[in-house]
């Protein structure tokens, strides 16, 4: 009987979403290496921040994640970065998904395997977050990265903040990286017809978990200046537990106290079908739906 092929997914976020020719260069490796599949990428000006989405077996996407880490310490210089969205490092985050024939103590293991790798190649501190963490207030990645890339050289002078591998002071232009292992997250953002970005930040802390919000969300208002408006972007941690309709009906909700409307939505890389299929039971109220009964769904079985 063949052996069944183990699949696990990487979402690396690169601080980098203006030069076009930087992406490219940057994913290249997630195209050429045999054994993986660069399945999404996207970029956005206002966060300055691009977001991969790559699958593959766990040796060559160990190497593809390499050698892509390298080329954006090589090509990010985050003094001269400027963006909407948090970020520490040239490759802010890069968690690793168990997709197939995978458990979790696997995708720990290879992000372990990569920090390390990277770490000693690139001279670049890295921090494991969520599964992968070391210690209880390393897994939430907002604690990681507080400070962002301006502050982190401060943070890490406390022995609480010394990074898992590598040097104990940031990369000077790459700054600081976190890896680890999660459960599939879907970016949602939700538009809102004003510039006010005080209005933003006020519903996000309504809607995160973190300060009384919705159990499996993390918030933080944004603003998009080419639009001349502001939005709620939301990373859903487990969509299973918090669907993304409820997320979307509270920020609606809180907006209707300023008077302002939400004028659209969006989803940052790819999402899971589940997540959708969720969403479409509850706005058209479909009675005893299972995923099984999407076309789609049963042809790729």
């Amino acid at each position: 009987m063949p052996k069944k092929k183990k699949i696990i997914e990487c979402v690396p976020n690169f601080s980098e979403g203006r030069d076009q020719q930087k992406m490219e260069t940057i994913v290249e490796p997630f195209r050429t290496v045999e054994g993986v599949t660069l399945l999404d990428y996207q970029s956005d000006k206002d966060h300055n921040r691009m977001v991969v989405t790559v699958v593959g077996e766990p040796e060559p996407l160990k190497e593809a994640v390499i050698a892509a880490v390298g080329k954006a310490v090589e090509l990010i210089d985050l003094r001269k970065h400027e963006g909407q969205h948090p970020r520490m490092g040239a490759v802010d985050v890069v968690p690793f998904i168990p997709i197939r024939n995978v458990d979790m103590a696997e995708a720990i293991e290879l992000s372990k395997e990569v920090a390390a790798r990277v770490s000693k190649d690139f001279d670049l501190p890295v921090f494991l977050y969520e599964e992968s963490a070391t210690a209880p207030h390393r897994k939430n990645l907002a604690s990681i990265r507080k400070g962002q890339f301006e502050g982190m050289a401060e943070k890490m002078t406390l022995s609480e903040w010394r990074p898992d591998f590598g040097p104990t002071t940031i990369h000077p232009s790459a700054g600081a990286t976190a890896m680890g292992a999660r459960m599939p997250l879907v970016a949602f953002n939700v538009n809102l017809d004003t510039p006010n970005l005080e209005i933003a930040d006020s519903i996000a802390r309504k809607v995160r978990f973190i300060s009384g919000g919705l159990r499996f969300c993390k918030a933080i208002g944004v603003e998009l200046k080419d639009r001349g408006i502001v939005q709620v972007s939301m990373n859903m941690t487990d969509f299973t537990r918090t669907a993304l309709y409820r997320s979307f009906e509270l920020v609606k909700m809180e907006a209707r106290q300023y008077g302002v409307n939400v004028v659209g939505s969006e989803i940052i890389g790819l999402v899971p079908m589940a997540a959708l299929v969720d969403c479409a039971v509850y706005y058209l109220g479909i009675e005893d739906f299972s995923p099984d009964q999407v076309l789609e769904s049963r042809l790729m079985e």
